[in-house]
């Protein structure tokens, strides 16, 4: 395991007070949950297991729960939530709220990084650029600001692949619909 500054969690809340923040390395281990105070279940080993292994590096407590039903695990969804929200106290997992009411994880790598969310399928992209972390702390150095965090989400639509072959195909049918009304 890895030790770094990160921003704590004081009473459900982050403080901007420095403390250190353990983060885990890519396969977490029984003892790995014993040393953190957690007893290591079957719910939380696959739970964060999932986390560690999924190309998809954001999922709502829902995804989670239909991707360990798809492996044959009957775990609730009330487990989940509750797993999740230790863990996310812990450390372990962040939690970011993208334009919708739904809560998304992440495992805690412990390193910055900015998202690009797509409004139309939901997908989630990570991103680092040193220009805007500089820019960014230029900004709040000429308001007289110190940066003691940020988070920069970016919104939009995918491009290419699927979604945005799907976002044309609606319009098209929307653009139909209302030419149809036109007529009558």
């Amino acid at each position: 395991m890895r030790l770094s500054i990160g921003m704590g969690l004081k009473n459900g809340y982050y403080s901007r007070t420095p403390c250190r923040t353990r983060f885990f390395q890519m396969t977490t281990t029984p003892q790995d949950l014993n040393d953190r105070g957690f007893k290591a279940t079957l719910p939380r080993l696959r739970i964060i297991r999932l986390f560690e292994t999924s190309r998809d590096r954001h999922m709502t407590a829902e995804e989670v729960y239909r991707r360990l039903k798809e492996d044959g695990l009957d775990i609730g969804l009330a487990t989940i939530y509750r797993v999740l929200t230790q863990f996310e106290q812990a450390g372990l997992l962040l939690r970011h709220h993208f334009e919708s009411d739904k809560a998304v994880y992440e495992i805690n790598h412990g390193h910055h990084h900015d998202h690009i969310v797509c409004l139309h399928c939901g997908k989630v992209e990570e991103f680092f650029d040193a220009e805007i972390e500089k820019r960014q702390n230029e900004i709040a150095q000429g308001k007289n600001f110190e940066v003691v965090d940020h988070a920069l989400c970016l919104y939009g639509y995918c491009a290419t692949g699927v979604c945005a072959e799907q976002r044309s195909a609606d319009a098209e049918a929307e653009e139909s619909e209302k030419a149809k009304g036109a007529r009558f």
